[in-house]
C-alpha cells in the first residue's frame, strides 16, 4: 500500500479521441502529446521545471522514439530531466502510474509526470534482415495489425481470447453482450450532458494539422458510433459461434493524456480546488490462463484491493478496460457487483483504445466521478496483450 503518492485535483487531463485514420492519424503521437501537455500546463500555470522525472507510456514504435522520455520531456519546455519509457499495451497507464507513486513513495523524486499516448493510425510496417532466409528474404511486422490478429504465445486473435472465456463463463449470450454495451453507451452520453459538462472537468482538446497552412482544433470525441437495441441485435457474432459483434468490441483510436503525481503537500499547492485529495492507494497485477485475456482484470483487483486494505464493497466508483463487453460480465460475475453500475461517463468500448493512455483516461474520469459522489474509493481494472492485467486503487477525500 503507498502512503506518500497523491495527484493534485485538476493535474491532469485526457485530449479526446480520435477513431484511426480520422483528425489525428498523421501527428507523431510523442510530439503531440508533447505539446499538448505544454500548453496544458501553461492554462493551469504550471511551471515544467517543478517536475524532476518524466515517465512516458507508448506502445506502438514511431519515428525517432529510441529517445522517447527524454525527447519528450524535451519538446514539453522539461530539457534538464531524464525519463523512462514504458510499453505495456493496454495497461501501460496503469504501470506508469504505479511506477510514478512508487518512485515518490521511496523518495526517488518528489514531483513527476506521466504523459501517456499513442497513435494506432498508419502503424509501422516493420521489417528486420534475415540472411539465411530463401532469397535473404526479411522478416515483417504490421506493428498494429499484426499484433491485435495474434498472440505469439497465445496463438490466436485478441478477440478469440474473449470468445474462449465466455465458452468458460457458461451464461453469457450475445444478448446478455448487446444488453452491457447499450448501457455503456447510454452512460457516455451522460457525459455529453449539458453541453459536455462532465467531460470538460479534465478533456483538453488538441492541435492537429489539416493542412501545411491550416490547423484545427479537435475539442470533443470523434468516430463514436451511436448505438441501439435494434442496431446492436441486428449484428452477427464476428467469430462463428461467439457472442461479440463489431458492436461488442472497442475501436483502435489516437490521443493523449497526462498525470501529475507528487507529494501531499505539494498535490494540495497545486490543487484546483483545497478541499479535495486525490491518493494512490495500491497497483495490482495478474497473468491468465493462456489466451484467456479477459479474465487478467479479476486477479489483478483482487491483489490491489488486498494492498489497499478494502473490500469490492467498500468501492464507489469502478472503471474497465473493456475491449471485449464479455470483460465486463466476467468480472461482474467473479466479484459479485452490478455490471450496469459500472464505468459511468464511459469507457475505452465506446470511445476506443490508443492503447498507451486508454487507462490514463479511464483513471481520470474515475477521479471525477468520485468527486461527484463526494469522495470514496475508486478501482479501475483492465486487461492488457499477453493475457496481463492491471489495477490501481485511488481514494478521493
Amino acid at each position: 500500500m503507498y502512503s506518500k503518492a497523491f495527484i493534485p485535483y485538476g493535474g491532469y487531463y485526457s485530449s479526446p479521441f480520435a477513431r484511426w485514420q480520422g483528425s489525428l492519424q498523421n501527428e507523431h503521437p510523442v510530439e503531440l502529446a508533447a505539446k499538448t501537455a505544454g500548453k496544458w500546463l501553461a492554462t493551469k500555470k504550471i511551471d515544467v521545471k517543478l517536475f524532476e522525472y518524466l515517465i512516458l507510456g507508448k506502445t506502438i514504435g514511431q519515428l525517432h522514439t529510441f529517445y522517447a522520455a527524454p525527447w519528450a520531456a524535451a519538446l514539453m519546455g522539461a530539457t534538464e530531466i531524464p525519463g523512462c519509457h514504458i510499453p505495456q499495451a493496454c495497461s501501460t497507464s496503469a504501470t506508469c502510474l504505479n511506477q510514478a507513486a512508487a518512485g515518490i513513495e521511496n523518495g526517488q523524486y518528489e514531483n513527476v509526470f506521466c504523459l501517456m499516448t499513442d497513435r494506432t493510425s498508419n502503424g509501422p510496417h516493420t521489417i528486420w534482415p534475415s540472411p539465411a532466409s530463401p532469397g535473404g528474404m526479411v522478416i515483417s511486422e504490421n506493428w498494429t495489425m499484426d499484433n491485435f490478429n495474434g498472440d505469439p504465445w497465445g496463438g490466436i486473435s485478441m478477440i478469440e481470447t474473449a470468445e474462449a472465456v465466455v465458452r468458460e463463463a457458461s451464461g453469457i449470450t450475445k444478448e446478455d453482450c448487446d444488453r452491457v454495451t447499450l448501457r455503456r453507451y447510454e452512460q457516455y452520453l451522460d457525459a455529453l450532458a449539458n453541453d459536455r459538462e462532465f467531460q470538460k472537468r479534465y478533456m483538453f482538446p488538441v492541435e492537429y494539422n489539416k493542412s501545411k497552412k491550416e490547423t484545427i482544433l479537435l475539442e470533443a470525441d470523434e468516430g463514436i458510433t451511436a448505438t441501439s437495441k435494434e442496431g446492436l441485435s441486428k449484428l452477427k457474432p464476428v467469430v462463428e459461434g461467439g457472442v461479440h459483434s463489431f458492436g461488442a468490441q472497442t475501436h483502435p483510436a489516437d490521443g493523449n493524456c497526462g498525470v501529475i503525481l507528487t507529494t501531499m503537500e505539494k498535490a494540495r499547492e497545486l490543487s484546483t480546488d483545497k478541499n479535495i485529495e486525490i491518493q494512490i492507494l495500491s497497483y495490482g497485477y495478474a497473468r491468465a490462463p493462456k489466451a484467456r485475456m479477459a479474465m487478467a482484470s479479476v486477479p489483478a483487483a483482487r491483489m490491489a484491493l488486498a494492498k489497499a486494505g478494502i473490500g469490492i464493497t467498500d468501492v464507489k466508483a469502478i472503471k474497465t478496460h473493456n475491449p471485449f463487453v464479455a470483460n465486463d460480465l466476467y468480472l461482474a460475475k467473479e466479484m459479485n457487483i452490478d455490471v450496469m453500475k459500472i464505468n459511468n461517463y464511459g469507457c475505452s468500448l465506446i470511445y476506443g483504445h490508443p492503447q498507451g493512455p486508454t487507462g490514463g483516461r479511464g483513471i481520470i474520469e474515475m477521479i471525477e466521478e468520485l468527486v461527484v459522489l463526494g469522495g470514496g474509493y475508486g478501482v479501475f481494472t483492465g486487461c492488457a496483450a499477453g493475457d496481463t492485467g492491471a489495477t490501481v486503487v485511488i481514494k478521493v477525500s
